[in-house]
């Protein structure tokens, strides 16, 4: 009988107090977030009810710089700090080159590349200029008809 358990696991439903608990925000709170259709919710008869996905969902992540940096000193794959630096190589060095770039600037329009592997699972982590990329990129503000018909050609 306890397999049937595991084959089709019921999900967790929160009541407005156990949401509030698990957000670690008071009940005012939720009830202004739901008033706003900030938050999605169930309702059960006259019961308000949430799913872990809902409340996980409110969250939101603000990244900083720091933790960009710290992200590329660990393997994406397993978590191993220890990674080793190079290049990923072809017949000569392999660039990145932005679809679309400024028209008039002087750089050339490739984007530098590293990479570093990981000494544990072997995964290859591929990162890009971030700061020659934006002095390339368009600006989104900038006339999209400018460009006229390019063809590409690979």
């Amino acid at each position: 009988m306890e397999n049937n358990d595991t084959t089709s696991p019921k999900p967790k439903w929160y009541s407005i107090r156990e949401a509030a608990e698990y957000l670690e925000v008071g009940e005012p709170t939720l009830y202004r977030w739901m008033r706003e259709g900030k938050i999605t919710y169930r309702k059960v008869g006259d019961s308000t009810r949430f799913w872990r996905e809902d409340l996980d969902s409110v969250m939101q992540v603000f990244h900083s710089e720091k933790n960009l940096e710290q992200a590329r000193e660990v393997c994406q794959v397993c978590r191993h700090p220890e990674l080793v630096e190079g290049r990923v190589r072809g017949a000569g060095l392999v660039y990145f080159a932005p679809k679309k770039t400024r028209f008039w600037t002087l750089k050339d329009s490739f984007v530098g590349t590293t990479a570093r592997m990981c000494t544990r699972c072997g995964a290859i982590s591929w990162f890009g200029d971030t700061g020659k990329l934006s002095k390339l990129r368009v600006q989104p503000h900038s006339d999209e008809g400018s460009g006229g018909p390019a063809s590409e050609s690979e």
